[in-house]
């Protein structure tokens, strides 16, 4: 097992049809992640019970599922994945600032109130797998960076912990936002050796870890390997080696 400040920056991406993969990935990999995602496809196949039963054996949760409705529906929504117990939630920051505030404050309320650990909140940026010409299709201005960058202040203006974003917006994001515990997580994170899929916007562990993200989110890249251990350990062996480098900007976890 690697360094724990290391592995804790590691986030396995459960993207799996069915509880009993993600049973026995978990079972598998515990010990060389820090966190698991569960998304669209895994909450719909398994529901609320198995995020409860994933915090409730001690693990660490990131819950997937980008919130994007009107505030109160959000915001209601952002309570309810709290009291599971997650980590993490996420919700689009194209719903709005006032989405966004109601969201974090219902939240903090909630915990407050009730004794339960208050989740980090982060925005989703702009997907990995956007690039200009799919801003364009949807009518908004054909520059990611731009627009993760400007999306990343409205988060931060209203009470959020972080973003999503892509590896190649962490630079920029850094520069923008003047909170130095503002979290970014990032997906589209690919060992050079693996393939891209549906992602466009990546750079491999190293890169990432050297720009400064504070979680890494892989999935593929470990799961559909022969030996997912193995593979992971290679990715934990590059993040360490990048974190200790002289020129990476962040040496420790948020």
């Amino acid at each position: 097992m690697k360094d724990s400040v290391v592995k804790d920056r590691l986030i396995l991406a459960l993207d799996v049809p069915t509880t009993a993969e993600a049973r026995k990935l978990v079972a598998t990999l515990r010990d060389h992640v820090g966190m698991f995602k569960v998304g669209s496809q895994l909450f719909t196949a398994g529901g609320p019970d198995f995020v409860r039963e994933l915090v409730g054996s001690g693990a660490r949760v990131f819950l997937d599922l980008k919130f994007h409705d009107i505030p109160n529906t959000v915001a209601a929504a952002s309570v309810a994945a709290s009291r599971l117990g997650v980590s993490i939630l996420n919700l689009h920051a194209l719903g709005g600032s006032e989405m966004m505030r109601r969201t974090a404050a219902a939240v903090s309320e909630t915990a407050e109130r009730e004794g339960l650990a208050r989740p980090a909140i982060i925005a989703v940026t702009v997907l990995t797998s956007a690039d200009a010409s799919t801003l364009a299709e949807v009518g908004i201005a054909p520059d990611p960076q731009a627009r993760a960058v400007a999306l990343a202040r409205l988060a931060d203006d209203c009470g959020l912990d972080g973003v999503v974003a892509s590896p190649h917006e962490i630079r920029p994001l850094r520069a923008a936002i003047a909170r130095r515990d503002f979290l970014i997580v990032t997906p589209g994170v690919r060992p050079q050796s693996a393939t891209r899929d549906d992602q466009k916007r990546v750079m491999t562990p190293g890169e990432a870890t050297r720009a400064g993200a504070d979680y890494l989110v892989i999935g593929r890249a470990i799961i559909n390997q022969p030996d997912p251990v193995r593979a992971a350990q290679r990715i934990l062996d590059e993040m360490e080696a990048a974190s200790r480098s002289a020129d990476s900007p962040r040496e420790t976890t948020a």
